[in-house]
């Protein structure tokens, strides 16, 4: 992408959030807390948002073709993940998501800059349904991303209450504790968030299988993207039936979420990353 006839512009949105974060950062430590503070931060991060959206748009939907890779796979979730914050914050008390979801969004979006992907197919990207696949599965990843952060936060609050977490009275630690919302509260969004996440996974995972002539010439492609893909399915919707089934719920929750999260990455983030950066192969 080119803004401002400045080329390279891929530093553009990981420099941004680094910005936002060390204006946060300030503002925290200072105590500088206003109502028109807030309004500010979601201005920036929509407009960050944007740009950030239209770097990954042209660097994967090329004029060569569709142009792909762990590096982009990741910075697509992360955009989704901040995105949806952005969205859910104006009504949900979800604040305490705004750190992870930024640093995740500057650590992603960093990766492309050093891994620009592979060129997977040269005529994808005029299919309009393999265009819509593509969107169904990046929001779900990008939804079940910020399930797996709330689910990572739950389990540090979670530990705080039961004592098992060493806090300094009056310290950043427990003044970030004590803004939290209640856990319940935290539980009824994790489960909201993995509801949406589910159903887009579930038409991700049976749709995908409609593309596998377009990407690899042949009707289902066995491999251990797929395997991982069905693992994680197959994971998340065990978690959905015991949740209304016996009401599950605490850390037994918290962990079948993060680990069907590490198995979802391992399909969709992981097998690129070992067949460009381990095996070398497009």
């Amino acid at each position: 992408m080119d803004i401002l006839g400045y080329l390279g512009s891929g530093w553009l949105p990981p420099a941004l959030y680094l910005f936002l974060l060390l204006i946060l950062s300030w503002r925290a430590k200072s105590g500088n807390e206003f109502a028109i503070s807030g309004w500010l931060t979601q201005a920036s991060i929509f407009v960050i948002l944007i740009l950030h959206g239209i770097e990954l748009h042209d660097s994967v939907f090329t004029s060569q073709g569709f142009v792909f890779g762990f590096a982009q796979d990741l910075s697509l979730i992360a955009w989704v993940g901040l995105a949806f914050y952005w969205f859910q914050s104006w009504f949900l008390p979800i604040a305490s998501l705004l750190w992870m979801s930024i640093l995740f969004a500057l650590f992603s979006s960093l990766l492309p800059i050093f891994f620009p992907g592979v060129l997977i197919s040269p005529t994808a990207v005029s299919d309009p349904w393999f265009k819509a696949h593509f969107i169904v599965a990046t929001i779900s990843v990008g939804l079940l991303s910020l399930a797996a952060m709330q689910a990572m936060l739950m389990s540090v609050y979670d530990r705080a209450l039961h004592r098992q977490l060493a806090i300094v009275p009056n310290g950043r630690l427990a003044h970030w504790l004590e803004d939290l919302p209640p856990l319940m509260t935290m539980e009824g969004l994790l489960f909201n968030l993995l509801y949406v996440g589910f159903a887009l996974l579930t038409l991700t995972v049976f749709s995908g299988l409609l593309f596998s002539q377009a990407l690899f010439g042949k009707p289902f492609v066995f491999d251990h993207k797929t395997i991982f893909a069905m693992i994680s399915w197959i994971l998340f919707a065990g978690l959905l039936i015991a949740r209304w089934w016996v009401g599950l719920r605490g850390w037994a929750a918290i962990r079948w979420v993060l680990s069907a999260y590490v198995v979802l990455l391992l399909a969709y983030v992981g097998s690129r990353f070992v067949l460009e950066v381990v095996l070398q192969k497009a």
